[in-house]
């Protein structure tokens, strides 16, 4: 297997803060089952659907991003990610859901699941009462988590033919997805070494293992759907 990426300083160290709750949350059973090609056909169609409304709230997270922000980089950067989202991946997600029976409308009609909404408004109660590190801390799971997966799962030669979630596993572990997890975690070392010190280290460690759990529940969502 391919060793694991370090993408960032704080990034490694809010990690190995919260190593069993990270353990737990990048080798899950439902991730067990996208690299063995063994996971139930309606829980990653359920997964897909409530990712969908993720989405949605991934690119409200990122707009607050940008009234948190106080440089015009981060404001640019975080502009940038929220037209991203609307204007790119959720027209690829859409596309890919296609394939799996499950058109825009079905998905944008289902109800959000509790795991959906636990974690979405907590990242954006986070970029609410904190400031742009937190927000982004709370949202690290995600962003960098998915990278680790998709890393590990590439690294572990499940990406093959047959595997019915290679083109998922092949979007997280490619190149440009990796890109983008170590720019996260530049921007997370930047913001740390303006916002940051150690008197903060132990609130983001808590918000970063919220964050984590809450991630793992949903997986632990489409599972549970099967």
């Amino acid at each position: 297997m391919a060793a694991a990426l370090e993408p960032g300083k704080l990034f490694t160290e809010l990690r190995a803060a919260c190593a069993d709750d990270w353990r737990g949350y990048v080798e899950h059973d439902f991730v067990r089952g996208l690299g063995a090609g063994t996971l139930a056909e309606n829980a990653f169609r359920h997964y897909l659907t409530q990712d969908y409304l993720f989405l949605i709230h991934f690119a409200r997270a990122h707009a607050l991003a940008v009234y948190k922000s106080d440089t015009l980089e981060d404001m640019r950067d975080a502009a940038a990610a929220v037209s991203q989202i609307l204007n790119v991946e959720m027209g690829l997600h859409v596309k890919y859901c296609a394939g799996w029976g499950l058109s825009e409308a079905d998905m944008a009609a289902v109800p959000e699941a509790r795991a959906t909404l636990a974690y979405t408004r907590y990242v954006l109660e986070r970029g609410m009462a904190g400031d742009l590190l937190d927000l982004s801390v709370a949202l690290a799971p995600c962003v960098l988590g998915y990278g680790e997966i998709g890393h590990r799962l590439v690294g572990a030669g499940t990406a093959r033919d047959g595997n019915p979630y290679k083109s998922w596993i092949e979007a997280y572990g490619g190149a440009d997805y990796q890109r983008a997890v170590r720019m996260a975690g530049a921007q997370l070392d930047r913001l740390y070494a303006r916002r940051g010190g150690a008197a903060r280290l132990d609130r983001l460690i808590e918000t970063f293992r919220a964050a984590t759990l809450l991630e793992t529940d949903f997986w632990q969502m489409g599972l549970d759907a099967a």
